[in-house]
């Protein structure tokens, strides 16, 4: 746990005063993640887009309707989940973040994850999944695995919910389809970490 931080709020107020980097200056609202504080899944995505930095709250838009929707085909509901992004401000243009304005943001969501204390990272698409890996694959080489990260904790890869808006098909192989496996891989994982260890 970060020393500075006793709490998620307290870190919160944190950043609302960071200007490491020119995001500060163009964001309308610091989104900085919501949820359940501790629990066992946390969701990491890129960057907050335009809806998100309208309220300050992340994956509220179309692609946060359908991430929403997905942890519900497997009875995880959203609030028993911490969410957020690798970077707290939206880049203009909903462009991908520069690693040097991940690089600003790093202190803050490692200290996020060192307060929330997931037993398991769902990174959502190429930019989450490459800076905690540190891997160059695309998504679709890493998705669907679990890896193994820092304190125990189990990173997962999963398509981000915005390219389900772009690649609408539900046939086998699709990327709706293999999320609906990845889903329910993540679902067998929290049952089994969340089952009592039988006596030997």
């Amino acid at each position: 746990m970060s020393p500075f931080s006793p709490t998620l709020s307290d870190l919160e107020q944190r950043v609302r005063a960071c200007r490491r980097c020119a995001l500060a200056q163009t964001r309308t609202n610091l989104v900085f993640g919501e949820g359940k504080a501790p629990t066992e899944l946390m969701l990491i995505g890129e960057a907050p887009g335009e809806v998100e930095d309208q309220t300050g709250r992340p994956f509220v838009g179309p692609a946060g309707q359908l991430l929403t929707q997905i942890l519900q085909s497997v009875d995880i509901p959203r609030e028993e989940v911490y969410i957020t992004n690798v970077v707290k401000c939206r880049p203009p243009g909903n462009r991908v973040p520069t690693r040097e304005e991940m690089s600003a943001c790093w202190e803050w969501l490692a200290a996020q994850i060192g307060l929330v204390r997931p037993r398991i990272i769902v990174t959502l698409g190429n930019t989450p999944t490459h800076w905690l890996l540190g891997r160059s694959e695309g998504i679709n080489e890493l998705r669907g695995r679990f890896y193994p990260w820092k304190g125990g904790i189990e990173v997962f890869p999963m398509f981000h919910p915005s390219y389900l808006l772009r690649n609408p098909s539900k046939e086998k192989g699709s990327p709706k389809y293999l999320t609906w496996q990845d889903i329910k891989a993540v679902k067998a994982k929290l049952c089994a970490l969340r089952s009592p260890t039988p006596p030997s």
